[in-house]
C-alpha cells in the first residue's frame, strides 16, 4: 500500500496536504524565546536563588575554613611562639561560627523576595567580621624569626585564603571585596609605617589578586545568573507546552466527540428522511406516469417530472451524506465476496451510457484478458466505479471521450482508471476536491454541481480494502483518477488439475 494511504477511514476524508499546526503551542514557544532572548542577566529576581545556593554550598564547606585556620595558627606558632596567634586564631574561629549560626539560621527559615535582600547585608557583615580576622592576621609580625621568611609565610597564607574565600563565596555578590578589603587597608597601614620594599610589594600584589578575583567571582556570578535564567525559561517553556498539550487535548477530545455527535445525527435524520421522501418519489413518479389517468393540464406533468428529478437529487444526497456519516462513525462495514472488476466497469459503463450519449460523449474500453476475481465487497467498489464514471460524464464537455481501463498493477494488484480531457483541476484545488464537502472551482462554476462527497467516499471505501486512490489532473488537459485493489485481494487460481493428475498414477499402483 502506497504511504499516501493511512488504513484509518478517518484519515482519508480530511484534507491530507494540510499542515495542522497547534497554534496555542506555537504561540507559547515564540513568546518564552522571545523572553529567553531579551531577558537581562543578573536581574535581582535570582538573589533569592542564588542566595539560597550560597547557603547550601557554605554549609557543606563549613570545616574548610576551621581547618586552615588552626593549619596557620599552628605554623605561625612554630615560626614565632608567642600567643598572638592563638588568639587571633580564636578570634577568627569565633567569627566563623557564628556565620555558621546565621547560615543555618537562613536554611531554617523560608527565603522570600522581602527577607532576601537583609540575610545578604547580615553574611556580608560576616565577611567583613571575617576580613577583620585576617586584617589582624596581616599585621602581625615575629620578632624571634626572620623578617622574610614570616612576610613570605604571611603573603602565601593571604593569598591562599584570598583564593580559597573567593571560589566559596562566588554565588555571595561583593563577599570578596567586603571580606577582604580591611586586609587591604591593614596592608597599606603595614607598608606605610615600616616602608620597607617587601611589604609595598607584597601589599601591590595582594591588592592586584583581589581586583582579579573580584573581576572572576563577578564573572562566575553573571554565569550562574544566565545558566539560572535559561533554567528558569527552559521550564517556563516545559510548563506552557504542557497547558498548550492538555489544551490541545482537551480540545481534540471535543471535536472528537462533536464529530461523533454529528454522525449520528446525520445517520439518524438521514434514515427520517428518506422515509417521506420515498413516498414523495412514488408519488411524483405515479402522476408524471399518469398510471392513475390522464392529467388535464399538461403543466402539472412537467411538474411532476421535476418534483421526482428534484426528490432523486435529493434522496441521492442523503444516500451519499449517510455513507459519509458511517464511515466517520466506524459503523461501515465490508460484505465481501469474489468479484470481477471487469464485469463490475462493464455494467457501470451501460449505468451511465446513457447520460454520456445525451452530451454526445464517446466512452472507449481498454480491459486486460482473463484478468482473476478479487475479494472485495461488489455493492461498495460498484459505488467506486460510479462515482468516478459520473464525475467523468459531469465535466466532460460536449463530444468529449471518456477512456476507462482495467489492469494489472506493478505489484500485482488490481486497478480500474478512468481518463477524461475535460476541463481538470487546477494544482492547488486537487487537496480541496479530495476533502469531504470540497469543490474546486471548475465545479462551482458548472451547471451539475454534486456535494463534494463522492471523491471522499471513494477514497475511504479503497481504504477499508486496504487500496489506494490515485488523482493526476492538468488544467485544460483532463483528469485522471485510478482506484487500487492491493496484491492481497487478487484471488489467485489453483492448478487442481496437475495435482490430480499426479495422484492417478500412484492410486493405481495400490490398487
Amino acid at each position: 500500500m502506497s504511504k499516501g494511504v493511512s488504513t484509518s477511514t478517518d484519515k482519508n476524508i480530511v484534507d491530507l496536504s494540510r499542515s495542522h499546526r497547534n497554534k496555542a503551542a506555537s504561540k507559547a514557544v515564540r513568546v518564552t524565546r522571545e523572553r529567553l532572548q531579551y531577558a537581562k542577566t543578573g536581574s535581582p529576581v535570582f538573589d533569592r536563588e542564588t542566595l539560597g545556593m550560597y547557603v547550601t554550598a557554605a554549609l557543606q564547606g563549613a570545616a574548610v575554613m576551621p581547618f586552615m585556620i588552626v593549619l596557620v595558627a599552628g605554623i605561625g606558632a612554630y615560626l614565632d611562639p608567642g600567643p598572638e596567634l592563638y588568639i587571633w586564631a580564636l578570634f577568627s574561629l569565633t567569627v566563623h561560627a557564628a556565620n555558621i549560626l546565621i547560615l543555618r539560621r537562613i536554611q531554617r527559615s523560608e527565603l522570600t523576595a522581602e527577607n532576601t535582600p537583609r540575610w545578604r547585608r547580615l553574611l556580608l557583615v560576616g565577611q567583613v567580621a571575617m576580613g577583620l580576622a585576617w586584617a589582624i592576621f596581616a599585621m602581625q609580625s615575629c620578632s624571634t624569626c626572620d623578617g622574610q621568611s614570616f612576610m613570605f609565610y604571611r603573603g602565601a597564607v593571604l593569598l591562599i585564603v584570598l583564593s580559597v574565600t573567593a571560589m566559596a563565596t562566588m554565588l555571595l555578590r561583593q563577599a570578596v571585596l567586603f571580606g577582604f578589603l580591611p586586609t587591604v587597608l591593614a596592608l597599606i597601614y603595614v607598608a606605610a609605617t615600616h616602608r620597607q620594599v617587601l611589604d609595598i610589594g607584597m601589599t601591590a600584589m595582594f591588592t592586584t589578586s583581589l581586583i582579579f578575583f573580584v573581576y572572576v567571582t563577578s564573572r562566575l556570578y553573571q554565569t550562574t545568573i544566565t545558566l539560572l535564567s535559561f533554567q528558569t525559561e527552559k521550564d517556563d517553556l516545559i510548563a506552557e507546552l504542557e497547558v498548550a498539550k492538555s489544551l490541545s487535548d482537551e480540545a481534540r477530545r471535543r471535536a472528537e466527540e462533536a464529530n461523533l455527535a454529528k454522525s449520528r445525527f446525520l445517520a439518524s435524520m438521514s434514515h427520517e428522511l428518506r422515509t417521506p421522501l420515498n413516498a414523495i418519489l412514488g408519488f411524483s413518479e405515479v402522476m408524471a406516469t399518469e398510471v392513475l389517468g390522464p392529467l388535464n393540464n399538461p403543466l402539472y406533468k412537467e411538474y411532476s417530472h421535476d418534483i421526482h428529478r428534484s426528490g432523486q437529487h435529493l434522496l441521492n444526497l442523503i444516500n451519499e451524506i449517510l455513507d459519509l456519516s458511517r464511515i466517520e462513525a466506524g459503523k461501515y462495514e465490508l460484505n465481501e465476496d469474489s468479484v470481477s472488476l471487469l464485469e463490475l466497469a462493464e455494467d457501470c459503463i451501460g449505468m451511465v451510457q446513457l447520460r454520456a450519449g445525451a452530451k454526445n460523449i464517446k466512452i472507449s474500453q481498454q480491459f486486460e484478458p482473463s484478468m482473476p476475481l478479487v475479494w472485495a465487497d461488489e455493492k461498495a467498489m460498484r459505488q467506486v466505479a460510479l462515482n468516478l464514471l459520473s464525475n467523468a460524464v459531469k465535466f466532460t464537455p460536449q463530444g468529449g471521450e471518456i477512456m476507462v481501463r482495467v489492469g494489472w498493477t506493478a505489484g500485482g494488484g488490481q486497478y480500474i482508471a478512468i481518463k477524461d480531457n475535460g476541463p481538470g483541476i487546477p494544482e492547488d484545488e486537487i487537496p480541496v476536491v479530495l476533502s469531504a464537502f470540497g469543490q474546486g472551482s471548475i465545479a462551482i462554476k458548472s451547471a451539475e454541481q454534486g456535494t463534494g462527497l463522492g471523491l471522499p467516499i471513494v477514497q475511504a471505501i479503497l481504504a477499508k480494502h486496504g487500496g489506494e486512490f490515485k488523482l493526476k489532473s492538468k488544467l485544460r488537459e483532463g483528469t485522471e483518477v485510478i482506484a487500487i485493489l492491493p496484491a492481497v485481494r487478487v484471488l489467485q487460481s489453483l492448478p487442481a488439475v496437475e495435482e490430480t493428475r499426479a495422484v492417478e498414477p500412484r492410486r493405481r499402483h495400490f490398487a
